[in-house]
This record gives structure tokens, sequence and C-alpha cells, in this order.
């Protein structure tokens, strides 16, 4: 009988980190395959309060391992996390995969044998190379931002940025004459709202480019005809998405916080293609204006919407403005905390998806074929922008005023343009088809799939 492997799976503690690693883990477990998942004990948490993962039938198992940190405001200081997590998870990481190697002497299914761990936590591949283990890099988001990610040597080098990730010309970016060109707004780092914030996800991006080179395979949530060409110039990608949970995961599929189940119920209630679907992601802060004008434009729309809006969206209280709206639009708009998403977006009723652009919601949105509004925060999320509006033409933008407030009137104005728009429907709709295709029997992810889980078996 063939030796059965060990798979321990390392993700970074947010959310849109965290829910494809756990689809992925689910997908290798398919195969027969112990997987072990490792989280911060402060996610783990979350996780298990959030999902049903203690029902007995579940086929991953889960361990969790100290952040450094003390409290969760701590932890939403990314300066602290990174470098927290940085410090001092390799070392337990370690001393884990050795007591699970005593445990099971004798017993080498139990022992380790693999290690996936998403880039942004690359400390775990090079512990595993230096254990001896064989491993794999995961990347959550899109492939052509793990391109520019690992182009930055050559950027600086080109006199493009500066040390600090800063653009220094306006121009279009080129790194391949094989890929169209980025806007310096793309780079996936910077932060000009708070320079201090955008030099610490600078050196994390740098940090990522140092930890690839421990690995020579790339599992990535795209799949290969979304992104064929930058595929082309990164050796080793394996383009394994859209992750999607399907019917049997639902309730497993790693959020962080409780989804409201009212949701099916509400929208069976509407007409097909009616629904606007309002979310902006897990870490998304407005501030109290951006707040009011998002809350205007969906109620002069007067169509049908959901809202998800977390208890800590804002940076100040909007309690008493937040009561009355809900008065007011009670009749056509519904506001919950948080979302099944992707159950909602598979719904029929929805018609269109506004929103922060994080590459889960973007790919959950293109698998279901529902046209994007975007309204980008940080990090990827611009460079998202510029593949849905740009590239595949399945959405378009809202543009701030002179103040970078988006008014309720460009809510309006453009939540009406994408539901018009005949191309961004058909565009959508073969999108849709294309993340399907690649995911069913014989499509190009599922074809990586297997023959990476032919690689962990070897």
């Amino acid at each position: 009988m063939a030796e059965l492997k060990h798979v321990l799976c390392i993700s970074f503690p947010l959310q849109g980190h965290v829910t494809p690693l756990l689809k992925l883990s689910h997908c290798i477990a398919a195969h027969g395959i112990k997987v072990t998942v490792v989280n911060t004990e402060s996610v783990h948490a979350q996780v298990m309060a959030a999902n049903q993962l203690d029902d007995g039938s579940n086929p991953i198992d889960f361990v969790a391992f100290p952040d450094g940190l003390q409290t969760n405001e701590e932890r939403k200081d990314w300066a602290k996390l990174v470098e927290s997590i940085s410090r001092v998870m390799p070392g337990y990481l370690q001393e884990f995969i050795e007591k699970v190697k005593q445990q099971s002497k004798g017993n080498e299914d139990e022992q380790i044998n693999f290690v996936i761990a998403d880039l942004t936590a690359g400390w775990a591949l090079e512990v595993a190379e230096r254990m001896g283990i064989k491993r794999a890099g995961f990347w959550a988001a899109s492939v052509s931002c793990l391109a520019l990610i690992l182009h930055i040597r050559k950027l600086i080098e080109g006199g493009v940025i500066d040390n600090e990730g800063s653009a220094l010309k306006n121009d279009a970016i080129s790194i391949s004459k094989d890929l169209p060109s980025y806007k310096s707004d793309d780079l996936t780092w910077t932060f000009p709202e708070d320079l201090t914030v955008q030099k610490v996800i600078f050196n994390w991006a740098s940090t990522i480019v140092h930890h690839s080179t421990y690995s020579t395979s790339y599992l990535c949530n795209s799949f290969h005809e979304l992104e064929a060409s930058t595929c082309g110039i990164i050796p080793g990608v394996l383009p394994v998405g859209p992750l999607l949970a399907s019917a049997r995961l639902l309730h497993r599929r790693g959020s962080l916080w409780n989804e409201d189940s009212t949701c099916s119920n509400w929208l069976d209630q509407h007409p097909p293609k009616s629904v606007i679907y309002v979310a902006f992601g897990s870490t998304t802060i407005f501030s109290p204006e951006q707040f009011y004008e998002l809350a205007h434009g969906l109620e002069q729309i007067g169509q049908p919407f959901l809202w998800v809006v977390r208890p800590d969206m804002t940076d100040a209280p909007v309690n008493k403005f937040h009561d009355t709206f809900l008065q007011r639009v009670r009749n056509h708009g519904k506001v919950i905390q948080w979302a099944p998403q992707e159950e909602v977006l598979a719904h029929p009723s929805v018609a269109c998806f506004f929103t922060h652009c994080g590459w889960n919601s973007t790919l959950e949105g293109l698998s279901n074929g529902v046209p994007l509004l975007c309204k980008p925060y940080f990090a990827d999320q611009r460079l998202n922008r510029s593949l849905v509006c740009d590239v595949w033409r399945v959405g378009l933008g809202v543009d701030g005023d002179e103040n970078g407030v988006i008014t309720r009137h460009e809510v309006r104005t453009k939540i009406l343009a994408v539901l018009g728009s005949d191309e961004i429907k058909t565009n959508c709709q073969r999108m849709k088809e294309m993340a399907r295709k690649s995911v069913s029997e014989g499509g190009s992810s599922l074809k990586n799939l297997e023959s990476f889980i032919e690689l962990i078996k070897a």
C-alpha cells in the first residue's frame, strides 16, 4: 500500500488569505492526503467560532500558534503584526514539526512531509527547507500582482521606483514585452495616505521576493485563461483557481465572522438581476463623510440593495445616521454585518457587485458572471480594479472628487452605467464560463491541481 502523506498548510492571519488556503486544503484532503492547517491563535478562535468545524466530520486538523501580540488593537497595526509573526512563528513551526516527528516514530504516515505556505508567510518555506521537507508557495492574490512584486529589484534598478517603493514617474510601467503595462497607481505596496504604512507593506513585499526563492512551485488562486500571458513569465506558477467552496463545504470555508443566514430568503423575494450587492471586505475603513455619501447614493437609486456594514467599518461613530437610514430604506434595502458572499453572488436576483476589489471578491464575482463596480482601498485592490475595468472589461471604477470622496452622484451614475452596459454583461458571461470550465473535468486548473497532488504523493 502506498504511504500516506501529511501536508502542513500555513496562512497569513487575514480573511483574504485564510479563506482560499482553507479551500485548497479541502481540495487536497479530498485526495486522501492528511492535511493540518496552521493559524495564529486569534484567527484560529475566530475561524472555529464562525464555522461548523467541530462536528466530527471535518477532514482537516487545525493547530494554532501564538503571534507574539497581546491585543487585537496591536494586531490591527500592520508593522507590529508582520514583525511579530516573522519573529516568533518560525520557532513554533519548527518545534511543532519536530514534535509530530517524535510522536510518530515508526509511523511515516503521520510525519509532515510537505509544507504549503502563503508567500506572505514565506518564513515557513525557509523552515521547511532547513528541515529537508518538500514545499510549495501559495499565492492568494492575482498572478499579475505576484509578477509585479517579483520584479521589485528590476523596478528599482531601472529607476522606475525608489528604495521605498514610490513611483519616480507617472509613466506606464512595463515588466515584460508580453504583458500590458501597469499604471503607477497599480503598485500594490503604495499607500500615499500614510507613507509609514507604505514602507511596512513595501518591506513586506520585498521579503516575499526573498522567500519565493525557497520554492520552485507557486499555487495561485487564479486560472490560466484569465492571466495566460502573466503565467508565462513566472516559472513554477500553478493556477488552481478559482478556489470556490463546494456545496458540502459551505459551512467550512474559513470566514472570520458569523455570516447572516437571512440573506437567501430576502434575495428570494426579489426578481432576477434586480439587487445591488455592496461589500467592501474585512479591512476597508471609511470616514463618516464617505459612509454617508455611499448610503445616500444607494438610497437615491431606489433599487433593492444588500449592504454589508461591519461594526468597525468607519473611523468614527455613525450610529445616529445609520438608524435613520435603515428606517428610510427598510422597504428596499437590507444591511447586515457579514454575508455568505459566495451564495449571495450565485443568487439569480443579484444584478451587480459594488466591491473593494479584494482578489477573493473579484474572483467570486467573475465566477458568477456578476458585473463589478470598483472602490479599491489598498494593497492589490487598485491593480485588480485596473484588470476588471481596463483588461477584462467586466466592470467600472468609481472616482473621487477633489477631496477624494466618492459622492452620492458618482455612486448613482456608475451603478446605473454598470447595470446598463451590454458589453460588460457579455464579458461577465464569458468570464463565468471560462472560470467554471477551468475547474471542471479536463479544465486547466483541475489538471494543475491533479499534477500537484501527484507531486505531493511522489
